[in-house]
């Protein structure tokens, strides 16, 4: 055995929900007497397509000593469960670079003579006809008339802190002290033109991206305390459209369930061209 990065399951935080076991296309998670558990090392391969998609914030990920990840007995478990199931997991696969685990999942596939809607382009590049990762699919529009407006001068900065990504800062520090709070998908800043302006300015703010990020247990931990420990006054979670982006919105929601304070939290959902699609409080204190 050697060390790799594996999921770990927090029994004591597991509900038994199963809301991780559909994006577990691998099948290595399944709900035994009533927990999720990683059934076997060698089914897991510690991308964490699962991360983000736990109401409690119970998995995470974290480097052990593992099986190896053994992707065609892996797929012996995938292609029970359909061709929708197969094509998540080379999807999966693809969507994080693991070339050669992808190769040797449509080599099982065409050993088994199991045909799916999933096929090599001529630049060497794998992908479905039709369908991609909706949060790393690629659109252009450049070419796209924006609208300007003449400035002169160049516009100050809002931001009064540091750090702000969401693993760095430090819950109890004076800048979050009983100050409206703005909770925000990595790509959010880079998407509004007057982000600063509009929403930035007069709030403090710890930036996060539950896709990319591992641990996504400290960062319930650490919404906990801002709420309860630094009576933050308000929290806004801006999140973007696409689907994986949604785990941020059900952090908070988690974290807002266990805390004793309760405090107005506000949901914004940016499109990736920077409008604003949905705006709601998703809880209210009067």
């Amino acid at each position: 055995m050697s060390k790799r990065k594996i999921v770990r399951i927090d029994e004591e935080k597991c509900t038994g929900c199963g809301l991780c076991i559909p994006n577990c296309p691998e099948g290595a998670i399944q709900i035994i007497d009533g927990k999720a558990r990683l059934i076997s090392d060698i089914f897991c391969d510690g991308l964490g397509a699962c991360l983000g998609h736990c109401p409690e914030g119970a998995i995470t990920t974290e480097e052990r000593e593992a099986e190896p990840y053994d992707e065609k007995k892996t797929m012996v478990n995938i292609v029970k469960a359909g061709k929708n199931t197969i094509i998540a997991h080379l999807k999966h696969l693809k969507d994080h670079g693991e070339t050669e685990y992808l190769k040797e999942a449509l080599e099982f596939l065409d050993e088994k003579g199991i045909d799916v809607d999933f096929k090599e382009t001529e630049c060497g590049c794998t992908h479905e006809p039709h369908q991609a990762c909706p949060g790393a699919q690629m659109k252009d529009f450049s070419d796209e008339k924006m609208e300007t407006v003449e400035e002169s001068g160049s516009r100050s900065s809002q931001l009064r802190q540091w750090p702000i990504q969401l693993h760095l800062v430090p819950p109890f520090a004076p800048y979050f002290q009983g100050k409206d709070v703005l909770l925000v998908a990595d790509c959010v800043g880079y998407s509004i033109g007057d982000f600063h302006k509009d929403y930035l300015k007069d709030r403090s703010i710890s930036i996060a991206c539950p896709k990319l990020d591992t641990n996504l247990e400290i960062y319930l931990e650490k919404l906990i305390k801002l709420i309860d420990g630094a009576k933050i006054n308000t929290l806004t979670v801006m999140i973007m459209e696409v689907p994986c982006c949604s785990g941020l919105l059900g952090l908070v929601k988690s974290a807002a369930e266990k805390t004793s304070r309760k405090i107005p939290i506000k949901s914004i959902v940016v499109g990736i061209k920077g409008d604003i699609l949905k705006e709601e409080w998703i809880e209210e204190v009067n």
